[in-house]
């Protein structure tokens, strides 16, 4: 392992996880026992490294609340590296006309590590909405369904070492995230084109996925819809599958001329 191998890295990877999770918790930020007990840390060593990631710029503390949200060196830092990495500008009308046709709400996420991150957010016009995705949100891949659509795709060797890597997945995240029947649905997955998340993050609450391919071949962008139940029945799904690989599709070949 590399935190064995190289010296200080235990403690740069904890910060950068504690980082993870402070920019994944939104506007409210997210209380120090809380960032601990996801972070598999103590509350001391927490504590200890937020205050230095404080000190740095990195991130800030609500004096009225103690809750932890990103401090403005991050800002500064993404603005730096958007211009080689942020793709929401090419993007941002293809996720608006994905939700205008399906009235669903439109997402493109983007795979960092072993998680993915959501980018864009578009709300359609249907009144009834899911919740669960919103931009900064973080999932681990084969969760929801943008990281389950760019799971199936990854090289089968790829995949079989990211099993190996997160044995806690049904933890904590349910039974129907064990591996087993995981890989089942990667193989559906695979087979349709686009993934299906029959609300197993939130019940009631359906998405698919389609890839977004780099150069490379590799899933590096997801674009996704989500809603309710009864939006996503087998008299409609098909279509909107097609309408979700179509606007994929058409990302991709943008991103290959670009």
């Amino acid at each position: 392992m590399v935190e064995r191998s190289v010296p200080g890295a235990q403690s740069v990877a904890r910060a950068a996880r504690l980082l993870r999770l402070v920019t994944g918790a939104g506007d409210d930020g997210v209380a120090v026992a809380d960032l601990a007990h996801r972070a598999d840390l103590t509350r001391p060593t927490t504590h200890r490294l937020l205050t230095a990631l404080r000190h740095e710029g990195l991130v800030d503390q609500d004096e009225r609340t103690g809750r932890w949200m990103p401090g403005p060196e991050l800002y500064l830092m993404g603005t730096v590296a958007a211009s080689r990495y942020d793709i929401t500008g090419m993007a941002r009308d293809i996720v608006r006309s994905l939700a205008v046709r399906t009235e669903e709400s439109a997402f493109l996420s983007v795979r960092r590590g072993d998680e993915t991150v959501c980018l864009l957010r578009e709300e359609g016009s249907f009144p009834i909405r899911s919740f669960v995705l919103s931009e900064g949100v973080r999932f681990p891949l084969g969760v929801a369904s943008a990281g389950l659509v760019m799971l199936a795709f990854l090289p089968p060797h790829d995949v079989d070492a990211y099993f190996q890597r997160h044995p806690e997945l049904p933890e904590q995240w349910g039974g129907p995230h064990g591996e087993t029947r995981l890989r089942t649905r990667l193989r559906e997955t695979k087979e349709r084109g686009y993934s299906v998340n029959p609300g197993l993050i939130v019940e009631g609450s359906y998405g698919i996925g389609a890839a977004v391919f780099a150069r490379d071949g590799h899933p590096q962008w997801a674009l996704s819809l989500t809603g309710a139940e009864f939006r996503f029945g087998p008299d409609r799904l098909p279509e909107l599958g097609r309408i979700l690989l179509a606007h994929a599709h058409q990302l991709t070949s943008r991103l290959a001329g670009r």
